[in-house]
């Protein structure tokens, strides 16, 4: 009795050391498992009207599903929300974008709106303030931006398409966003243009949508580098 009595202080201290030595090797095994924790897959977001929305195309067959794709091919992982809405507006894109930031948290926002503006004789004023104002918060959320231009037809008057086609490189140029002067490029812009649109003559086929995938396809892969 006495004996255990006279050796129970070193006992005690060999089972307090031999216990830390297990903390300290079970908090070594634990770090590594946090360094392996993989980063999310980037995500991009469009925000745009009809024009990215399949407005009168088979389901599938659209530039943002065709995004989806070139990004498999690529082995690029990020995946794609389409945020599209047919008839939307710069307004609605605007009210519409801070909840969508939210909700999905995206590394690249491309913007595909402004044509319904013009189609309603919007102020460009307002349509600009609408651009600037989506880039601006975007960019607040930590996200890169692709503003997506549009163009408008000569019959709408020279001097207002002029304008109207600028306001998306001034915006790109004041906020220090990306843009694509006209996605719309070797499509609306050709002497035969009227075979790439469907027969209201303002939403391409779905033949074209190859052909605007290859026109954004370089700045969006360049946004999520």
């Amino acid at each position: 009795m006495n004996s255990f009595n006279q050796h129970q202080p070193s006992c005690r201290r060999y089972f307090i050391a031999l216990g830390a030595a297990a903390l300290f090797v079970g908090l070594n095994t634990a770090a590594p498992a946090a360094t392996k924790q993989t980063k999310p897959a980037p995500r991009i977001l469009v925000l745009g009207d009809s024009l990215s929305a399949e407005y009168g195309l088979q389901r599938g067959t659209g530039w943002v599903a065709l995004l989806e794709k070139k990004l498999l091919a690529e082995k690029i992982n990020a995946s794609v929300i389409n945020a599209s809405i047919s008839g939307d507006t710069t307004s609605g894109g605007r009210s519409r974008l801070p909840a969508l930031l939210a909700q999905h948290q995206p590394s690249l926002v491309v913007i595909e709106l402004g044509g319904n503006d013009a189609l309603r004789g919007l102020p460009l004023a307002m349509t600009q303030d609408n651009l600037t104002s989506m880039v601006q918060t975007a960019k607040q959320a930590g996200a890169r931006v692709l503003l997506l231009g549009m163009q408008v037809p000569p019959n709408y008057g020279r001097e207002y398409a002029q304008a109207f086609s600028n306001t998306y490189t001034q915006t790109a140029k004041t906020s220090k966003a990306a843009v694509v002067p006209f996605f719309l490029r070797g499509i609306a812009d050709v002497p035969d243009s009227l075979k790439w649109f469907q027969a209201d003559r303002i939403h391409p086929k779905s033949e074209a949508h190859p052909l605007i995938l290859a026109n954004v396809w370089p700045d969006i892969k360049k946004g999520l580098q």
